[in-house]
């Protein structure tokens, strides 16, 4: 089994740089009144971004191995979290908005299929703790 690592490291309050095996730096910070300074994404929207990272990554290869040509791609995510601590997201929407021309719905849906129920390792461990739904849109370009 493979294991990955990350490190934190604290910079001042709650502004902590993480890095993981990939040797790349993250910002993670919180809101002033809480002890941060408001200069990066907070952790939690972390989790948001590496879900559409995931998925996104794997819908574009496979849209590409079916040699579909993009114009535009995007993911856009909404989350709902609790009121009460912990504050915790209970429900992820996905919307996948695909511009090209004569994208056909029926690529799209067995790419969004494969990534979720597949390939997708953050949705396959995000689904474990809260429902996650999505839904896409296309529109149609030159």
């Amino acid at each position: 089994m493979a294991t990955k690592t990350a490190v934190i490291k604290q910079l001042s309050g709650i502004t902590f740089a993480g890095k993981t095996d990939s040797g790349h730096w993250i910002m993670m910070d919180g809101p002033e009144n809480f002890g941060g300074s408001n200069a990066a994404i907070r952790p939690k929207e972390l989790l948001l971004l590496a879900l559409g990272g995931c998925t996104g990554s794997d819908v574009v290869s496979i849209m590409t191995k079916k040699r579909i040509k993009l114009n535009d791609f995007q993911i856009n995510l909404n989350a709902d979290l609790t009121e009460e601590h912990p504050m915790v997201f209970t429900k992820i929407h996905i919307e996948y908005v695909f511009t090209g021309k004569e994208i056909k719905e029926a690529d799209v849906e067995r790419a969004i299929d494969l990534s979720l129920t597949k390939y997708c390792g953050v949705t396959a461990m995000l689904q474990k703790a809260m429902e996650i739904s999505h839904s896409f849109k296309i529109i149609e370009s030159n």
